[in-house]
């Protein structure tokens, strides 16, 4: 017997973490995103490459998230939402702290 449940997830379930590695990252990416992801970790300097890979983790992280497309399109609406990179680097500064 399976402790798992036999429907699919809500949508407002957990969204599965993306592993923490160069190439997860970088797959996760799509278009503009990966290219700069790409460019900028393989231009840092050894100690600033955990820096960017964890700013772009979080970047793909909330762009996997139900409802990122829609925050996007409301906030370039004027509906005065946060916008996913707003979030984002709201969460980057809290860990600079």
């Amino acid at each position: 017997m399976s402790a798992q449940p036999e429907h699919p997830a809500s949508r407002r379930g957990p969204v599965p973490a993306i592993p923490h590695t160069i190439n997860a990252i970088g797959d996760a990416l799509c278009g503009a995103d990966r290219a700069r992801f790409y460019s900028e970790v393989l231009a840092a300097e050894e100690s600033d490459v955990a820096g960017v890979m964890r700013r772009w983790w979080k970047t793909a992280m909330l762009n996997r998230a139900p409802g990122a497309e829609s925050s996007r399109a409301n906030t370039a609406g004027g509906h005065r939402l946060v916008a996913v990179e707003d979030l984002a680097a709201r969460l980057e500064g809290a860990d600079q702290e």
